[in-house]
Parts: structure tokens; C-alpha cells; sequence
């Protein structure tokens, strides 16, 4: 028979179930034998459970208290389910309680799919501090810029002074080079407070290749049966213990730290042939963890397979939206006309824009050259929420020969009309950390290890970034960034005064924001259509219950277009179009915007965007 109580909120770890009383549990196969070590302290045995379980209650060990598991008699482990790791993952483990936190958001429902505009941050970097701490005293600056969702890169605890969260090894203790697991919540509180939401990138594709103990506990934690990217593959399949360490870990995030939702990483390596996908199963475990919240939950995924966001219903996974690279992609190339790599089966034509404003993926079972296969599924019959569209994130911008923002690649006048077609296109808009205020500190990629992998990142980093041949040139290449340095780290840190300071740029993002808010078209709208004016412009339509709104894209020089035979040009109304919003305003860094009609002719401005409204006229002519 169990010992251990029911009140326990995970299968696994160590939890207080007094003062200073703890229910200790760990599924070890492996082992013959598993003690609970306090750090500097007593020992106690575990008892043998059924199906390789350990367990007993421990007295004299309350919050705060570091603890060890001793596997077999002769080496120390962390608890695989810890909380909390304030040495790092080869130290001891901590007791966290769980429950002594005092939220406030009793009153937070959550998020809903429709109108969110997500802002990823890498909190080691997002302040000079680099804490949770220093983070949430910028949320109120976030909130106000019109940010809804603040995406947070991977907190996973992992080895080393820095990275970028992917090599996390502890997947339920917060790491602590960003402060304590309180420090977390509180950040969460006062973003629910603001009435933002945050969700949590997390990583169950693969386990950082240090400080990894779970193979010591049980080696069928992982399978042979596929290969990864990145080390070696996890099994999800045979529905015990491994799958539910993983599924569990979805809910924990929005249970103890009322986490908004999740985006998942890779997902395209979460490899599993269960009757159902261990994805599915862990957007299950979130929505459930969530009770009444409403939760977001996002996939990256290269192959664009949109059955992830399909209902299980028909045979999905029930994820609410992808982050789309065919947007990124389409439009690096045509702010800066590079078409290396992955972006070379790209024009950043007007028709490409046009197709991921109404279709979301260019690519949906297509050939696609650079990988001699093709790529994606039907996705045109999805609406476009369920699409996440940016111009920068932390790969791609990394992706850049030395980590430099978009604004620095391109012209001006491109750079905000781009900004425009992203802030105000149907799909959901993300920006990454400092675009809202065109940063100069660079994001690179960077990764603190021990000696013996320090060659190997080096040397791996050099290797993925040869498949651009701008980069591979040998003067570049000699000059890039080692990324196992501190000085990498420290380049990516915002100066937040350049808030302040780059007027131009803050404006831009804000208005634009203020602008989607403001008008309901462009989140409930009952139709959007886009079409290509010339080799160089292109027009988006919303029909709105209340007003068309026509937004106009122009990235070559200045345009005479007339006469105007295409319909979505057509005024909704009797007072015609009216233009609301130029990215040539001066407050913009532009040259302003002359009258969009002269002599009957559509005059539009070079390398700009320019949106304009429409009263709708009823059946009885009023407006």
C-alpha cells in the first residue's frame, strides 16, 4: 500500500505536508536502494513501493531545507522533480513550499485567442539586473506600450552563469540565476495585476547535456527509437512514469506559478507514437491545471504541421496557434534582399505577404527546395489567430551574423512599414525584447559550460551559422562572437533609457498597438482579403461589422496607381476612405504623407504603409 497522503499535488518530489513534515517520493527503477539526505544532515531510507516507487514521509525538514537523493549507497543526486536548485543542477535540492505564496489574482480568468500581441523576453538579459525581481518592474512600461502576453524564454534550471534556457536539465525548479521560485510567482501577480498574461517556453524535445541525472534513476527515460537534433530523443511512448514526468511538468507551470499557458519548443522532435501524442496529452494537463483560466498554448514547429492546432476532435492536438516562420522569412528578404539558407526558397514579394494575411502558411505541402521535401499541411481553413507572426525573435535575430536587429539591416522607411503590416496584420503579432524601441544591443547566442563542452559549442555555433555564406565568409567568420563568453552575455543586456532616447521607434510600436486595440476590425472582423497592386505594393482589407479598414503596403519608390481596378479599393461608404495612420508621420522618423488622391490617381508613398477607414453604409443609407 502508497504511504504517502493524497493531498499531493505532483506524483513525484518532495512536498510539505506540515510545518516540517515532507511527503517524499521518487520513481528510481534503477536503484536497489534510495535515501533521503538532508545536506550536512541525516539520512533516511526510502521504502520500495510498487512499479519502482521510493517513498516515506520525513519529519524535521521544512521549507528551505537541501536535501539529496543517495542512489544504491554511493552517489548523490538532485530530485528530479526539484523545486528549486540554488547551487545549480549539481548541487543539492531545496524544499520549496508551494503554497505560502499570497497571490492576488483571484480575480484573473486569463487570456483569450483573439487580440493578444505577444512579447518575448529573455529575463537574463530584458534588465541589467537580469532578475524576475528587476523584470516585473518593467511591466507596468509593457502593459502601457499595449503588450497582452508577455512570452517568457525557458527558466528551466540548467548548468552554468548564463544561456539562453534550452539546456534546461531541471525541468521544475526555476533556475536560480533569476532569482527564488517566489521571485517567479510575484513576477506572474503583478503581470495579472496589469492586466497582462504569461505564458512559459518550454523545452520537451531534449535535456541539456549537463547535470542531466534521469538516466541514473531510469535509462528508459530516453529511446533510441528516433533521433533529435539535439541529443538524445525521449520516449513518450510507453505511457508510464517518462511520459507523465513531461505531462505533468505542462501542468505544474500553470498550477503553481498560474502561468497563462505555454509555448513549446521544437516541437517538431517531441516524437511519439502513443495513440495520443504526448502533446495533445500535455495541452490536456494544462487546461486542466487551469480550472476555470483560460490559457494560450503555442507551438514552434519547422515543419508547419497544422494538425497541432486542430481540435482532437479531428485528430489534433489541440494547441491554439504556430509561430510562423514563412512570415519571418518572407519578410528578412524583403527588408534585406538576402536569400541565403533557409530563406532561399523565399521572393519577400507582394503575393507572399498577400498569402500569409490570408492563408497564414505560404507553405502547406509544397516542394521546398532548400530541404529537397516537401513542407507543411493544409492550414488555409484556419483562422488567423491561430498564426504567430514577427519580423524578430530570439533565433532569428541570433541567426544574424553578429545578433544585429532588423532596424540596423534595412532602410528606414521599409523597416516601419514592415512593422506596420505585422502590428496591424491579422495574425497575432509578437515582438522580441527592445524591437518595440529599436535596441542597439545585439542578441546572440550564448551558452556559459564547463571546460569540455566549451570547443564544442564553439565549434557547433560556427557549424549552423556556415549554412549562411554571407557568414561563412572568412572575415566574418573569424570576427564572430564567441558564445561561451561572458562579454557575449553581457553585448545582449537592453539599455532600457533608449525607451527614452529613441522617440522615433517607441512611438511607432505604441500607436500601432493603440491602433489595433482601438479598432475591433481588426479582431472581429468577418472577412479579411488582401490583394498585390504592383510588383512593389499590396492592399489588406478588413470587412468589419462597423467600419473597412484598408491598410496599403508600398516597399518600392513612390506610386501613381490609377485608374484603380481593383476592388478591395472600393470606399465602403459614401464619405469615401479616410486615412487614420502613416508610417511617414514625422513623429516616426519619416518625410510625412501627402494626399493620397490627386487627379484621380492613388498617390502612394515610397517604402511606407498607410491605413485608412470607411464608414459602412446600411440599407437605409445611413452610416
Amino acid at each position: 500500500m502508497p504511504i504517502s497522503p493524497p493531498q499531493r499535488r505532483l506524483s513525484g518530489g518532495v512536498e510539505l505536508v506540515g510545518p516540517s513534515t515532507a511527503d517524499v517520493r521518487v520513481w528510481a527503477p534503477a536503484c536497489g536502494r534510495v535515501e533521503f539526505v538532508v545536506d550536512g544532515g541525516p539520512s533516511h531510507e526510502l521504502t520500495r513501493a510498487a512499479g519502482g516507487v521510493f517513498e516515506s514521509i520525513v519529519s524535521g525538514v521544512p521549507a528551505g531545507t537541501r536535501y539529496w537523493f543517495r542512489l544504491d549507497s554511493n552517489r548523490l543526486r538532485p530530485d528530479p522533480v526539484s523545486r528549486y536548485q540554488p547551487s545549480g543542477p549539481h548541487g543539492p535540492s531545496a524544499i520549496v513550499d508551494a503554497g505560502r505564496f499570497g497571490w492576488t489574482d483571484q480575480r484573473w480568468t486569463g487570456v483569450r485567442e483573439k487580440g493578444q500581441v505577444l512579447y518575448e523576453l529573455h529575463v537574463g538579459t530584458f534588465t541589467p539586473e537580469g532578475t524576475w525581481a528587476a523584470a516585473e518592474g518593467q511591466l507596468q512600461s509593457l502593459a502601457d506600450l499595449g503588450i497582452t502576453i508577455i512570452e517568457m524564454m525557458p527558466v528551466a534550471d540548467f548548468a552554468g552563469r548564463f544561456g539562453w534556457g534550452y539546456d534546461g536539465v531541471n525541468l521544475y525548479a526555476p533556475t536560480r540565476l533569476y532569482g527564488k521560485p517566489d521571485d517567479l510567482r510575484s513576477f506572474v501577480n503583478r503581470a495579472h495585476a496589469l492586466g497582462l498574461g504569461v505564458i512559459l517556453d518550454v523545452v520537451y524535445n531534449h535535456l541539456g547535456p549537463d547535470g542531466n541525472y534521469l538516466a541514473e534513476f531510469s535509462p528508459t527515460y530516453f529511446t533510441d527509437r528516433y533521433t533529435n537534433d539535439w541529443g538524445q530523443a525521449i520516449n513518450f511512448e510507453d505511457g508510464g512514469p517518462e511520459r507523465s514526468y513531461f505531462v505533468e511538468n505542462a501542468g505544474y507551470w500553470i498550477d503553481e506559478f498560474h502561468f497563462d499557458g505555454l509555448r513549446f519548443d521544437a516541437t517538431q522532435d517531441i516524437k511519439d507514437a502513443s495513440s495520443e501524442h504526448v502533446l495533445a496529452a500535455m495541452a490536456r494537463r494544462a487546461r486542466e491545471a487551469a480550472g476555470g483560466r483560460r490559457i494560450f498554448l503555442v507551438a514552434e514547429n519547422e515543419p508547419q504541421e497544422s494538425q497541432l492546432v486542430r481540435a482532437s476532435s479531428d485528430g489534433g492536438y489541440g494547441l491554439d496557434a504556430l509561430w510562423n516562420d514563412d512570415y519571418h522569412h518572407t519578410a528578412l528578404v524583403a527588408l534585406t534582399g538576402r536569400r541565403e539558407a533557409y530563406y532561399s526558397d523565399y521572393s519577400g514579394s507582394m503575393q507572399e505577404f498577400v498569402s500569409c494575411a490570408k492563408y497564414g502558411f505560404l507553405y502547406q505541402g509544397q516542394w521546398y527546395s532548400w530541404q529537397k521535401k516537401r513542407r507543411g499541411a493544409p492550414a488555409w481553413d484556419l483562422p488567423p489567430e491561430r498564426f504567430v507572426s514577427y519580423i524578430e525573435n530570439h533565433d532569428q535575430v541570433a541567426n544574424s551574423a553578429f545578433g544585429r536587429r532588423l532596424h540596423q539591416l534595412t532602410s528606414p522607411g521599409r523597416y516601419r512599414a514592415l512593422t506596420a503590416l505585422t502590428l496591424l496584420g491579422p495574425a497575432t503579432p509578437l515582438l522580441f525584447q527592445g524591437q518595440e524601441f529599436a535596441s542597439s544591443a545585439p542578441f546572440l547566442f550564448f551558452a556559459d559550460h564547463r571546460e569540455e563542452l566549451r570547443q564544442a559549442v564553439r565549434d557547433g555555433r560556427r557549424e549552423f551559422l556556415s549554412q549562411f555564406k554571407s557568414i561563412a565568409d572568412s572575415e566574418v567568420a573569424d570576427a564572430l562572437p564567441s558564445p561561451v563568453e561572458e562579454t557575449t552575455f553581457h553585448q545582449c543586456k537592453l539599455d532600457l533609457s533608449e525607451r527614452r532616447t529613441h522617440t522615433t521607434a517607441s512611438a511607432l510600436h505604441r500607436d500601432l498597438l493603440r491602433i489595433r486595440s482601438a479598432h475591433s476590425a481588426f479582431t472581429q472582423h468577418w472577412r479579411v482579403d488582401g490583394a498585390v497592386l504592383t510588383r512593389s505594393a499590396m492592399v489588406i482589407r478588413y470587412f468589419g461589422r462597423a467600419e473597412h479598414l484598408l491598410l496599403i503596403l508600398n516597399l518600392g519608390p513612390d506610386l501613381d496607381f490609377g485608374p484603380a481596378p481593383e476592388p478591395l479599393l472600393a470606399p465602403p461608404g459614401i464619405d469615401g476612405w479616410s486615412v487614420i495612420w502613416s508610417s511617414e508621420s514625422m513623429a516616426y522618423g519619416g518625410h510625412g504623407t501627402p494626399p493620397l488622391w490627386r487627379d484621380s490617381v492613388w498617390r502612394i508613398p515610397g517604402e511606407a504603409a498607410v491605413l485608412l477607414r470607411g464608414g459602412i453604409v446600411d440599407r437605409h443609407g445611413d452610416e
